[in-house]
Parts: structure tokens; C-alpha cells; sequence
């Protein structure tokens, strides 16, 4: 399967969709900025690693699943349902990308200079993204391990 990005579905959405992502990515970050002035920038750290966008956009995929299924005369509502886990499946993939951003940055930070270690995690982030990736497709229980957490079917 190859990935794509069909930026025609850009124009999908009305201005209030993309208006209520901004503005809950904007919240979540000001949340962790909060949090890190309160308790330090390692805890503050914690809470930005929350994709700012996903809460708004996993609701928004929820409803576009539901809505083409309500065109046909459909109720849509388990098609909605599962696009939007499918989705949070993807993110937590991701994630297990970001924590080795992570770690790698903790690692060689103290030691290395900020252009060595921040591109060397950002390469980390990829190949581990990928390969979490390619074994979700690879081998189908290791994705429905993670659906199962969304409490979703594959």
C-alpha cells in the first residue's frame, strides 16, 4: 500500500472544522505550557506529546464517515465509529514513534549539540513509525491487538 495525500479533500471541510482544530490544538498546547511552568518541562513535555490536532480531528472523522453513510440512508453510525478508531490506531502507531523521539533526544542531548540530536531523533521518529507501520499491515493481530484497545472489530 502506498501512502498518499489527496489535498483536494482539504476543501471537504467548512471553516468552522478547521477553526475548532485550531482552536483545541491551541488549548491542549497552552495546557501543557501550563503544566510545564507549574511542575517543570519534563511533566509539561508529557502533555504536549498529546497530538494537539487528534482530539478534534478523530470527532471530525467521526462525523464524515457518518454523514456519507446518512447520504445513502443509512445510520452510519458503526461505520463512524470504526473510521475514527482505525484513525486512533494510526496515532497510537505514531506514538511509539514519538517515545523514541524522545528518548533519543534525552539521550544525546546532554551530550551532543541540538543539530545532531534533534535530526537523529527525527530519524528515529520515521523508521520506528514505519516499521510499527509495516507490521500493522504485515500481521493483522498486531493491529487488531491495538484496535482491541479502541474496542473496535478490524
Amino acid at each position: 500500500m502506498m501512502v498518499t495525500a489527496h489535498f483536494s479533500e482539504l476543501a471537504r471541510g467548512n471553516w468552522y472544522e478547521y477553526a475548532s482544530r485550531f482552536l483545541i490544538g491551541g488549548v491542549v498546547t497552552a495546557g501543557a505550557g501550563i503544566m510545564a511552568k507549574q511542575f517543570g518541562p519534563a511533566v509539561g513535555g508529557l502533555f504536549l506529546a498529546l497530538p494537539a490536532i487528534f482530539p478534534a480531528s478523530v470527532t471530525l472523522i467521526e462525523k464524515h464517515e457518518r454523514q456519507k453513510k446518512e447520504q445513502h440512508g443509512l445510520t452510519g453510525v458503526r461505520r463512524g465509529k470504526e473510521a475514527a478508531a482505525v484513525d486512533a490506531a494510526g496515532a497510537a502507531l505514531g506514538s511509539c514513534g514519538l517515545f523514541i523521539f524522545a528518548v533519543v533526544v534525552w539521550k544525546l542531548l546532554p551530550s551532543h549539540s541540538a543539530w545532531f540530536a534533534l535530526p537523529a531523533a527525527a530519524v528515529s521518529w520515521i523508521v520506528v513509525s514505519a516499521l510499527a507501520w509495516l507490521l500493522s499491515k504485515r500481521y493483522p493481530k498486531f493491529k487488531s491487538s491495538i484496535l482491541r484497545h479502541f474496542e473496535m472489530n478490524p
